[in-house]
């Protein structure tokens, strides 16, 4: 397990989290892990006209809040999608790539997926696909123990840990000219500002050991 990454399941994680799938090891995604809120499990952060914005997913908890990822069901009593989908649209509809992969992102949004892990796998997967990106992972079959390479707390959006692996790479954002450029947001922001060039600047985000 010492050459092992592990990872959480992100709803649109950041691009540090998308970085990990580039470090030449064994991914796994753990499941069987007990939820935390206020974590990338289940938002993203996109950058709106009013700056970065978080998206979160609502999820049905379960007694004393002690619900495991692979059973974590979504909360489709808000009416979340629609929401997040227009903010997504009104953020990124004037970047580059925009037209090319809003509708194979709209479908996963139309879906009403009953667990979480299942929304943030097709959405992981979408991604892959659209931004040509090769990938290797595998579900964990019990909880895992920790490892060199575990990231599944680290990669958080308040108080991250240290990541000497992770170095952003500028690429050019819709509304940096406002707010300058705002690193490690969604991998929504690099792939419709980037394209089919998001493989590309993940390698480059990856610090290698030495």
């Amino acid at each position: 397990m010492d050459n092992t990454v592990f990872l959480s399941t992100t709803y649109l994680g950041p691009v540090q989290y998308f970085t990990k799938f580039f470090l030449g090891k064994k991914v796994i995604i753990e499941k069987h892990d007990n939820f935390i809120k206020q974590t990338y499990r289940n938002r993203c952060m996109i950058f709106s006209a009013n700056g970065p914005l978080a998206l979160t997913v609502p999820v049905l908890r379960g007694s004393f809040h002690k619900t495991t990822i692979v059973s974590l069901k979504i909360d489709y009593s808000k009416k979340w999608q629609g929401e997040h989908w227009r903010s997504i649209e009104s953020a990124y509809r004037s970047s580059p790539f925009f037209d090319y992969y809003f509708e194979d992102l709209r479908k996963v949004y139309n879906k009403q997926h009953p667990l979480l892990l299942q929304f943030n796998t097709e959405l992981m997967e979408t991604v892959f696909r659209l931004g040509g990106i090769s990938s290797d992972y595998s579900f964990s079959k019990e909880f895992l123990p920790t490892g060199n390479f575990d990231y599944r707390t680290s990669i958080r959006p308040k108080h991250p840990l240290p990541d000497p692996l992770f170095k952003p790479v500028f690429y050019h954002q819709v509304f940096e000219d406002r707010f300058g450029f705002v690193e490690n947001l969604s991998i929504l922001d690099l792939l419709f500002n980037t394209g089919p060039e998001t493989g590309s600047y993940l390698k480059q985000s990856v610090v290698f050991e030495k």
